[in-house]
């Protein structure tokens, strides 16, 4: 494509002009962006450098702002950037900051430009330089500019250097050996008298110091300068954020800091700086009893200031200091409980936090009520933070603060019906959780789901549905602890369950499936072996009777008790009717039920969901093979029939076996705790399994007929007894083997069986709506009172290991490059001591003699390879890559004489280089090792 016209050059649009067309445009938003995107293309491709930087700045602004592609345009940012025209040159070096990444292809030839422009005489140019390189510093481009870095931490231009310092960071990231190279002046630069120079040293050892405090222990006396003579706010925030670092590695730290930190708490009037000064005594001097009732009364203006910024500074410092100490907390009680009402979000979430720091088994149920009624009036999205927290606390470490459960099931039931909730996943897992974990809880758990079943509000919530589902698991589950599961049932087959997703209503027949199986169960359980009384016998059977004080069911002709003793077989013939009425009556009470059930279900027939067609098959099977046998026991010939003959008996014994098993919780950690056999070996296709299980048939799992023929074959065959459904010795042997290598997978056999009682739910007043009475109620709940005597103990709650609910944190970020570089600048702080020049100046001097024979000469902080750059004729001067290799230095610490002489020759001729004096000044300091502290701090 040809380079536009001189025409179109001087009519080109600038970015004023693209920002007035894009005010003044009807066409769209995106169909501007494109026809602009269109002129940029053609007007970037010119060999005239104004129009292509014109055209460089418009793509700009669009990548900015629009986010558009900026990566084909690579190749003209750099022409643009060696435009010798600084406006152009700015423009360049915009668009590279924005676009260039690490992956960028023509990144490698920009390193010769910034190395030109950062020793360029233009302290503007060489800005550019160095904002250009804290953006898109890499690994290579940090290696190769380093020294160039280095000139200018010393430079006289005060711009100039406050950018180098900020750069550094970005280099040492990148290059952790540059710390060799420039520490040491970077540590010379806490000693200037700007401002601006100390300012941003100062924020850069803060951040240094954020990753790994321990390797800047040695520097705490040129911190504690600054923390002590600067009158620069800014750099007192970022020396505090420093300290309260090192205080927690060192307590003689804490212990030197702790007046000067109060000195400025007390005299400044920046609430900045005041707030910096409580954070760092809260949490890291609050041994210290005169700075932390020093920090409470600041924390108490600050509660008290009509700023909501202020407020909310106050409530977060409350924050800190409650994990310590909750006297502050009870002090303050009042105002934290009215901020809950408070207008700003924020304050009422550190409000919350706050509330929540100090809720404990004493106080929970108090807490929750005040809560709770400060969550109805309450807009919803601080209504479900409410709820939110108070779940999380109640259930952290296994719901180590809940004493009563049965309170705390209803209290989910009162969670789940508040209008604005939208926890329903978190409810629906303590519900099957508690259900898994406490078994005294069941009882009160399958109330509150029958409750929950009914209420047609949860129908109209689809963040709700997991409630639904996890109360109708509950409810198939643990119907044993039901005392009416026909309420169960009628529950579970409302009509209104048609409105649910087909997933939850499987569950909801799966647990009708469950329940018609334990009423069965229990039936014939109740009534034992099905069978009349024989005749020597009958003077017992009337006698338990007249003692239970029950009347014997007969016809009208009966007589009385006492002319019944004598006639024996009118007694017999009345005993034998009352027994038969009796199962008559509970037989037809299933068959009623069996009956709803069939007439709930029956139009789920021409369903196409597969799960809910299966489960209703499954359910309407077993309803027809009960009604096929029941209704021919009603009336037996036989003397006595015997529970073992009916068929009926069979099918729900092996049903109810299969699923009486009690499901318990499993460990969060148990998968990672399996171990892969060594040389397993996994394979993808299946089909050799056929070769392994050789002539081996699958049983047939399905207990419902489809045919007449399966059924007459199902009712000829005759079932196998107890003993046979017994595992082989083979099989117990295995079993005992495989519990014995797998043991810590196993629950106790205790542990599910060996429930003490539950705690009587206490009958909790009714709350107040004034914010009065909740405050009052608020500060009976947060003082501090004796232990409740609970009458009953705690329900046991299965657990399986410690530690089973915590999950492991896994960062995503990658620490390698800040853990060299902790390495890096723990090295060179082992090799020299920077702090001496403070002592030299005057300004601070170390205390304490110094034991003869610890002064030796040091190496310089500079590298070798470092000094040799500066020197110019060294004799092993490298060249190219070769710059990058470090030269190995001695153990001891002794040179070799032909380099010491090679030294002194190169120190001659280049007497002017300033790093050769620095070095030359700092020969004789003293040899620490990282973690040893000035005698200062003692």
């Amino acid at each position: 494509m040809s380079s536009p016209s001189i025409m179109e050059t001087l009519f080109q649009r600038t970015l004023e002009d693209l920002i007035k067309g894009f005010r003044l445009q009807l066409i769209g938003e995106s169909a501007f962006i494109s026809k602009a995107m269109e002129e940029i293309w053609k007007e970037i491709k010119s060999t005239n450098l104004q129009t292509k930087s014109i055209a460089l700045q418009k793509l700009s602004y669009l990548g900015s702002l629009y986010f558009v592609d900026m990566s084909w345009s690579a190749f003209h940012c750099i022409e643009c950037m060696s435009s010798p025209r600084f406006s152009q040159k700015r423009i360049g070096y915009v668009a590279v900051s924005q676009s260039f990444y690490d992956e960028t292809p023509v990144l490698l030839l920009i390193t010769n430009q910034l190395r030109k422009d950062l020793g360029n005489v233009n302290e503007f140019e060489a800005g550019l330089a160095l904002d250009c390189l804290a953006s898109i510093a890499t690994v290579d481009l940090a290696r190769d500019l380093t020294p160039n870095v280095f000139k200018l931490l010393g430079s006289s231009k005060i711009p100039l250097r406050k950018k180098a310092i900020g750069a550094i960071l970005r280099v040492f990231e990148k290059y952790p050996d540059a710390v060799r190279v420039c520490f040491k002046r970077l540590v010379e630069n806490l000693d200037s008298p700007d401002s601006r120079i100390l300012s941003a040293v100062v924020g850069v050892f803060c951040e240094l110091a954020s990753r790994d405090p321990r390797s800047y222990l040695p520097l705490a006396p040129e911190f504690y300068r600054v923390l002590v003579d600067s009158k620069n706010n800014w750099v007192l925030i970022k020396i505090l954020k420093i300290f309260a670092k090192l205080a927690a590695l060192e307590p003689r730290v804490a212990k030197r800091i702790v007046e000067p930190v109060c000195e400025h708490m007390r005299r400044t009037g920046a609430k900045s700086l005041m707030f910096e000064c409580i954070r760092t005594v809260v949490s890291s001097l609050s041994d210290y009893e005169a700075a932390l009732k020093l920090a409470v009364s600041k924390i108490r203006e600050l509660l008290g200031d009509e700023d909501a910024n202020l407020k909310y500074l106050g409530l977060h410092a409350l924050s800190v200091v409650a994990r310590k100490q909750l006297w502050v907390v009870l002090e303050n009680q009042e105002i934290v409980i009215k901020s809950l009402m408070d207008a700003d979000a924020n304050i009422r979430s550190e409000s919350l936090r706050l509330v929540m720091a100090v809720i404990s088994r004493s106080n929970v149920l108090d807490i929750s009520r005040v809560l709770l009624s400060y969550g109805l009036k309450s807009d919803p999205g601080f209504c479900n933070e409410i709820i939110g927290s108070l779940l999380s606390a109640c259930s952290h470490n296994l719901y180590e603060i809940v004493i009563d459960f049965d309170w705390y099931v209803s209290l989910l039931g009162e969670m789940s019906r508040i209008p604005h909730c939208q926890k329903g996943e978190e409810i629906k897992n303590q519900l099957i959780d508690i259900g898994m974990r406490v078994r005294d809880a069941r009882s009160q758990l399958i109330c509150v789901s029958r409750n929950l079943l009914i209420d047609p509000a949860f129908l109209g919530k689809p963040y709700l549905y997991g409630i639904l589902c996890a109360t109708a698991w509950v409810c198939g589950e643990y119907v044993e602890f039901s005392t009416n599961p026909t309420e169960l049932v009628e529950a579970l087959l409302q009509p209104r369950t048609s409105m649910l997703p087909p997933l939850i209503r499987a569950v909801y027949l799966q647990s009708v499936l469950k329940i018609l199986i334990f009423c069965m169960y229990s039936h014939f359980q109740k009534w034992g072996s099905i069978s009349f009384p024989s005749s020597h016998n009958l003077e017992g059977v009337l006698s338990e009777s007249i003692s239970k004080g029950t009347a014997l069911e007969s016809s009208d002709t009966l007589t009385s008790a006492q002319d019944d003793v004598f006639n024996p077989r009118k007694l017999r013939e009345r005993i034998r009717l009352s027994f038969l009425l009796r199962r008559t009556d509970s037989v037809k009470s299933l068959l009623s039920n069996c009956c709803v059930i069939e007439l709930a279900l029956e139009p789920l027939l021409g369903t196409h969901e597969v799960e809910i067609l299966e489960r209703t098959r499954n359910v309407l099977g077993l309803i027809e093979l009960i009604k096929q046998q029941i209704p021919d026991q009603l009336f037996p010939e036989e003397e006595s029939l015997s529970r073992e003959e009916l068929e009926v008996w069979k099918l729900i014994r092996s049903m109810n076996d299969a699923s009486c098993e009690e499901l318990g919780p499993v460990s969060f950690t148990a998968q990672e705790k399996i171990r892969i056999p060594e040389g397993l070996v996994l394979e993808e296709n299946l089909r050799e399994l056929d070769l392994i299980c050789g002539n081996l048939q699958p049983r047939s799992l399905s207990f419902f007929p489809q045919r007449e023929e399966r059924v007459d074959e199902w009712h000829d065959s005759e079932w196998r007894s107890r003993e046979d459904l017994e595992p082989s010795n083979e099989s117990m042997s295995l079993l005992v083997e495989h519990r014995k290598r797998h043991g810590l997978y196993y629950l106790p056999s205790s542990a599910s069986n060996d429930y003490p009682l539950a705690n009587d739910p206490r009958s909790g007043e009714h709350v107040p709506d004034e914010t009065e009475d909740l405050v009052r109620l608020a500060a009976q709940s947060l003082a501090p009172k004796k232990k409740p005597n609970y009458s009953k103990p705690r329900p046991a709650v299965v657990r399986l290991d410690e530690g089973e609910a915590t999950f492991p944190v896994v960062s995503n970020r990658s620490n390698s490059k800040y853990d060299l570089l902790s390495e890096v600048v723990h090295d060179v702080l082992q090799e020299t001591n920077p702090m001496d020049k403070s002592s030299q100046k005057g300004k601070e001097k170390v205390r304490g003699d110094i034991p003869p024979g610890s002064k030796e000469n040091l190496q310089d902080l500079v590298d070798p390879r470092r000094e040799k750059l500066g020197s110019g004729k060294s004799k092993h001067r490298s060249h190219g890559k070769d710059r990058g290799h470090k030269i190995p230095q001695k153990v001891d610490g002794e040179k070799d004489e032909n380099s010491e002489r090679a030294r002194k020759k190169g120190s001659h001729r280049h007497g002017r280089n300033k790093m050769r004096q620095r070095a030359e000044e700092q020969a004789d300091l003293l040899a620490q090792t990282p973690d040893q502290i000035p005698d200062f701090l003692l």
